[in-house]
């Protein structure tokens, strides 16, 4: 059976700067090349799924520009249902700017632009749309009241909410009641919990914190060491697969796309779904550049047993 995945989400064009080293406070130092493509956690994560086989839908904003054009069709060029991106005059589409360094590490600057004025209203025209899916995701590079309104409309609607609590903020805490499965990284996770991840027995006891704040279900990353789950009815540790990263940018993006492509509704396969979405962020890291690196399901399952 095919997943149906809705994606709310942040739409950017992204302007990579390959460099040696990160600049020191105060330092000037000069990149060595310069990149552009089409990004966003919103879109990544759109892509991730779509590619392995999910048919996805894309909520989302850009500006009445030539980048909200070239979001748009990528989105398109992708297979993904673009029908109700909204358009808008006020504000330019998002953008991001990323330091690479040699060692295939990042450090992300965003400007929100379009997607940060997304309102409620921008979300009404997909009440059908949200009446027939499996699973929602959403980040937080759109308004939370936003993901609030869509999660209701999910839930209510019977669908399985994911999310990704990227970049870490103080969360609406009527969010997380209707939240199914919570996927923040180790650092996230212990932003929001304030119990800092340092092992699975840590790791456990954000679980713990999550549940009373009213997520019950959870997966952090951690890295090229894997990934800590926990649901109603066990948790557990997948390693992660190891390979020599050229660029870690849609990582974690690729990971939780792939990921819903293969979950049960249920949760029941958590682990094998984990380890699918495991190799596809490992295969993600070994190329240059965030869509172009994102894998088919056809490459992730070749890959599955190396």
């Amino acid at each position: 059976m095919t997943n149906k995945v809705v994606v709310l989400g942040s739409l950017n064009v992204d302007t990579t700067l390959h460099v040696e080293e990160m600049p020191k406070p105060g330092e000037t130092i000069t990149a060595k090349s310069k990149t552009n493509s089409a990004g966003g956690k919103g879109a990544n994560q759109a892509i991730a799924s779509v590619r392995s086989g999910a048919t996805t839908s894309f909520i989302g904003q850009v500006g009445n520009d030539q980048a909200g054009q070239l979001m748009i069709k990528t989105l398109k060029d992708n297979n993904v249902n673009t029908d109700h991106i909204n358009i808008v005059d006020d504000e330019g589409t998002g953008s991001a700017v990323i330091l690479l360094n040699e060692v295939g590490q990042n450090s992300i600057m965003v400007y929100g632009g379009a997607n940060q004025s997304m309102t409620i209203d921008c979300v009404n025209q997909a009440d059908e749309l949200l009446k027939d899916t499996d699973f929602v995701i959403a980040q937080f590079e759109t308004p939370q009241e936003v993901t609030l309104e869509v999660f209701k409309k999910a839930k209510a609607a019977g669908a399985v909410t994911i999310l990704n609590p990227a970049p870490a903020a103080k969360i609406i805490p009527e969010i997380l009641s209707v939240t199914d499965l919570i996927i923040p990284n180790e650092t996230e996770s212990a932003t929001l919990t304030g119990i800092e991840v340092l092992d699975e027995n840590t790791m456990s006891l954000n679980a713990k914190k999550f549940k009373e704040m009213g997520a019950s279900n959870l997966i952090i990353t951690v890295g090229d060491r894997g990934a800590f789950f926990s649901t109603d009815e066990e948790e557990g540790f997948v390693p992660a697969f190891k390979v020599k990263a050229v660029d870690t940018t849609a990582a974690g993006d690729t990971f939780i796309g792939a990921l819903t492509s293969q979950l049960n509704k249920d949760l029941s396969n958590i682990k094998d779904a984990l380890i699918y979405a495991q190799k596809a962020s490992s295969i993600t890291v070994q190329g240059l550049g965030a869509l172009p690196s994102i894998p088919t399901k056809e490459q992730i399952m070749n890959n599955i047993n190396e």
